[in-house]
């Protein structure tokens, strides 16, 4: 089952890139912003839950289609790349691992614990 939800994250991310290549941008900008959703980390400074709510923001990807559909309707590429950033990064995220998190910790994921000390049930 992993290896289909990667599949179809992969699919994901792709759509997202051809989606990007439609627009009038520099093909640079999306390497170079594809990590910036990462930003959101800096809410577990603060605690586990506001680290949660920061990074599952940016991680949703309703959100993300959300964006998208909005610069859309605004005729501003800009912010169809922001929300094509933020679908591309979640899908690229969920290929690695990375799901939404839940308040108890940064490695507790809705695709499982990650990290090291995970344990095995």
């Amino acid at each position: 089952m992993k290896e289909i939800i990667q599949l179809e994250e992969a699919a994901m991310l792709g759509l997202s890139i051809y989606l990007f290549t439609q627009l009038h941008i520099s093909g640079w900008w999306y390497p170079a912003l594809i990590l910036l959703p990462d930003i959101s980390m800096l809410g577990y400074t603060i605690s586990n839950k506001v680290g949660a709510i920061t990074y599952n923001v940016f991680h949703h990807k309703g959100i993300a289609i959300g964006v998208y559909l909005l610069g859309i309707y605004l005729h501003d590429e800009k912010i169809q790349l922001a929300g094509l950033i933020l679908f591309g990064h979640s899908s690229m995220d969920r290929i690695l691992g990375y799901g939404l998190k839940y308040e108890k910790g940064f490695q507790f994921t809705h695709l499982g614990q990650i990290g090291r000390n995970k344990t095995v049930s």
